[in-house]
């Protein structure tokens, strides 16, 4: 079988790499080009790219995979299946009809739930209890196409967006394995997705997604925290400064204070009037220093009952 492999992020190297231990021959990867990276501008090869390398499998790294002179290049390796995990571009018809197997895609969510670039964190945000990995069949519709396999992945109760990344990206390597001889011999049942979603698109994280409006329910607050740890991370303002806020907890109980106010602020952490309960800041990062517990935080800054966290630096 020639298969064809396309991803980019670290979300992607598990599934690459299970299948070279597997013994499947992947005749080319697929990823985004090199970008500059640090203070030097140094060019960085994606994850992919980096796990392909260590099993001598050629990579291809096209601008745009519509582009005719690259969806040429592939037509003549000749794939019988495009496996898809993260890539970063929308595949054309041009390419979904081409291997005789089509594409499949390895989406971290239980579809039809959390289609979009952005299922691991959302469903951290939304606070539920479970999430997983689906196989689906590549459709010409945004995550839409027919479901193959899938794998329920329940999240614990401190579960970050980090954490649930790599619990997706393993369980996500073990389902290809398990799904892939079923799709070669035929015996592979395809169900079909319904038109709508039961939940919202999830939509690309961006950082100010993480702005804490502490009007909001703090149970609220602290799923979002953990959602966007590590990137791009829940933050608000004092002083006119970025305060990061990487570990948090709800206190039940009613503040009088106007949201944002701070209650109090010792060695238990930092507790914030929220528009419902109080969440307690218990790790955090000021702008320009390292992240630390925030007794650590008190004992180099000042804060005392009634100081305010902003929605901006002014």
């Amino acid at each position: 079988m020639k298969i064809i492999y396309m991803g980019t992020p670290d979300f992607a190297v598990a599934p690459l790499a299970a299948l070279a231990e597997n013994g499947y021959e992947v005749e080319a990867v697929i990823t985004q080009p090199d970008k500059p990276k640090g203070r030097g501008k140094t060019m960085m090869p994606t994850p992919v790219k980096e796990e392909a390398l260590k099993h001598g499998i050629p990579v291809l790294q096209p601008v745009k995979v519509r582009d005719p002179e690259f969806v040429e290049e592939l037509k003549n390796l000749a794939p019988d299946i495009i496996i898809v995990a993260a890539f970063g571009q929308i595949i054309p018809k041009s390419i979904l009809d081409m291997p005789r197997f089509g594409c499949i895609n390895i989406h971290a969510s239980l579809l039809p739930k959390y289609r979009g670039a952005a299922p691991i964190q959302q469903a951290v945000i939304d606070g539920e209890k479970e999430s997983g990995v689906t196989i689906m069949q590549m459709g010409t519709g945004l995550d839409t196409g027919d479901m193959i396999s899938r794998i329920v992945v329940p999240l614990a109760k401190d579960e970050t967006g980090g954490s649930l990344f790599d619990k997706l990206a393993q369980a996500g390597a073990e389902l290809l394995v398990q799904t892939l001889p079923s799709i070669f011999d035929g015996t592979a049942t395809r169900e079909k997705q319904p038109e709508e979603s039961p939940t919202p698109y999830a939509a690309m994280i961006s950082k100010k997604m993480g702005l804490l409006d502490f009007s909001k329910n703090a149970e609220e607050l602290e799923r979002l925290v953990r959602g966007l740890d590590p990137w791009p991370s829940a933050f608000t303002f004092i002083n006119g400064k970025t305060l990061k806020v990487w570990k948090s907890s709800v206190l039940e109980k009613q503040a009088q204070e106007a949201p944002g106010t701070v209650i109090a602020a010792d060695k238990g952490g930092i507790q914030v009037a929220c528009g419902q309960k109080v969440l307690v800041l218990h790790e955090v990062q000021l702008e320009g220093k390292k992240r630390m517990e925030a007794d650590a935080f008190l004992r180099g800054y000042q804060l005392k009952p009634g100081d305010m966290f902003r929605d901006s630096r002014e």
